[in-house]
């Protein structure tokens, strides 16, 4: 027997109906309305390739996705009282393997919607494709999601000239290249969106990888640094397993160039925390990071 009240029961089913269009309110874009460039297929079928057994961060289980073939960008955006009409496309990181969706993408995207910042997640073509720099596909996504982000910024009620990129890991190495080679898309236009500017208006690098080859000094060939690349901020720690080299060299071709940057080097924390637990590493670069992005301007001022 049901002792809810019919009226209770009604609130009830409102309230619930509410939590799910809530949970579902960011919706994903499909980036490429034809297929993306070079896509031949033959890929299996796009899933969460982690298995039991592999390795947790903080206790947590991290959803590695694969077979990435057919791109999008989610839009979460800030509580609007908090809103300040800046955006950041997320990148997370995975080796150009996999896609660590939820440590270094969904909770980063909740963490940029705390401080008032609209966050765009990137789901880019994973594997690395054959026969191709394992970028290449990865930046033409971010180049198609920058121009994109950009042209729908009046409806979205965004800052067309606050919206940045973020990436961890490989993720790093993907915006730095989105922060480098902007004069020139890697794919051809396929509508009015390709004709916005794809150059970030700031970056944030979160212990990126594949930044120079073999510890530096040089960087990767696929990075050129200017004085148009734009102001970023890198963390990473010291025991990095992938370089700290790379952040420091980084930083010193921005400083070389005269562009504003600001470096962070922590003694430790190792790899791919994202935001998880209560060390060094994970506690700090959100802070840092915030205070860097309010002295550039990104979090100044409000959209209502």
């Amino acid at each position: 027997m049901n002792c809810i009240p019919k009226f209770h029961r009604l609130v009830l089913s409102l309230a619930t109906c509410l939590t799910a269009l809530t949970m579902s309110a960011a919706e994903p874009w499909v980036l490429w309305p034809n297929g993306a460039p070079g896509e031949k297929g033959g890929l299996a079928a796009e899933h969460d390739t982690s298995q039991p057994g592999d390795g947790l961060v903080d206790g947590k289980t991290v959803v590695r996705l694969g077979n990435v073939s057919v791109p999008t960008i989610t839009l979460y955006r800030p509580d609007p009282a908090v809103d300040t009409g800046a955006a950041v496309i997320v990148c997370p990181g995975g080796g150009y393997h996999i896609l660590a969706m939820d440590l270094e993408g969904t909770e980063v995207c909740q963490w940029l919607n705390s401080i008032g910042v609209n966050a765009v997640l990137l789901k880019y073509r994973v594997p690395a494709r054959a026969g191709a720099e394992r970028y290449l596909a990865p930046l033409q996504d971010a180049q198609r999601a920058l121009g994109l982000v950009r042209s729908r910024a009046a409806g979205w009620k965004l800052d067309p000239h606050r919206i940045g990129i973020m990436g961890f890991s490989a993720g790093g190495h993907l915006s730095a290249a989105a922060s480098t080679r902007f004069a020139q898309r890697a794919f051809e236009p396929v509508d009015a969106a390709d004709q916005e500017s794809c150059r970030p208006d700031f970056a944030l690098l979160i212990y990126p990888a594949y930044l120079v080859p073999h510890a530096g000094p040089a960087l990767a060939p696929e990075l050129t640094v200017t004085s148009n690349t734009p102001p970023t901020f890198l963390f990473q720690a010291e025991d990095d397993g992938v370089h700290v080299e790379c952040s420091l060299y980084y930083y010193l071709a921005l400083k070389q160039a005269q562009v504003p940057a600001e470096l962070h080097i922590l003694p430790s924390g190792g790899h791919g925390y994202g935001l998880r637990g209560a060390a060094a590493a994970p506690a700090s670069w959100p802070k840092m990071a915030e205070a860097w992005l309010r002295r550039a301007g990104v979090l100044a001022g409000h959209q209502h």
